[in-house]
């Protein structure tokens, strides 16, 4: 079995492709990353669903992306709420973190080389991607590039890949997916600004994009949202 390397966060869209690397056969191996996130709650997720899906092993690393701020994910700045799903795609939202998906990545290039790995998973998407840069499939290609380039494993002759499996797929799409590879949703987070108990806010952009997803979908929301909210995405 080729071994993959998959990163996980915890949430609706890395379950799916840990599904989705499984069902392909590869031997997977899970890394979340702890780099500070108001959500940290997705991390635990993460631990769940490695769990059920099978992971051989599951890492957490610590990269604190805190020190550099300038997200709503990592400083003290509000996180957009109640935004039309038309409104996302404009812009570059207050949630993008800078470099994040270029840290996460080049995280998950070290272990696959330390493990002899070719394949890396990852849960880029340019549909609903709320106007992230390094969400784009261009983004993807140029740092399986870097990776061929920058590593002994490549100077060697390793086809170094990189799988973002999810990224012509809209939200309702990914659902069926990972509904059809045994992902169980309820394991997993999204939301942005959760509670102290966890529970979702129901108006973050993660949020209305997941609520709308499983609407969509024509499957039942699992999502643990907070007392009395009713999410935007699920009306």
């Amino acid at each position: 079995m080729e071994r993959a390397v998959v990163l996980l966060s915890g949430g609706l869209d890395s379950a799916t492709c840990l599904a989705w690397a499984r069902a392909q056969g590869f031997a997977c191996h899970t890394l979340a990353v702890d780099y500070g996130q108001r959500h940290r709650v997705e991390l635990e997720a993460a631990r769940r669903v490695a769990r059920a899906l099978g992971a051989l092993e599951h890492r957490e690393v610590a990269v604190d992306l805190r020190a550099f701020g300038g997200s709503a994910l990592t400083a003290a700045i509000a996180v957009p709420k109640d935004r039309a799903a038309s409104e996302m795609g404009r812009g570059i939202p207050a949630t993008y973190v800078p470099a994040r998906n270029t840290v996460l990545l080049a995280l998950a290039l070290a272990w696959a080389e330390t493990l002899g790995a070719t394949e890396i998973v990852a849960g880029m998407n340019a549909v609903d991607f709320s106007g992230y840069p390094d969400c784009r499939p261009e983004f993807v290609r140029a740092f399986e590039s870097l990776a061929r380039l920058a590593t002994r494993a490549g100077a060697e002759g390793a086809e170094l890949r990189v799988h973002a499996p999810l990224m012509q797929l809209d939200k309702a799409g990914i659902i069926r997916l990972g509904a059809a590879l045994g992902a169980d949703y309820s394991l997993t987070h999204s939301c942005y600004d959760p509670d102290e108990g966890g529970g979702a806010c129901g108006r973050c952009d993660a949020c209305v994009l997941r609520a709308q997803g499983f609407r969509e979908a024509g499957i039942p929301d699992p999502t643990r949202y907070a007392a009395g909210v009713t999410p935007a995405g699920s009306r």
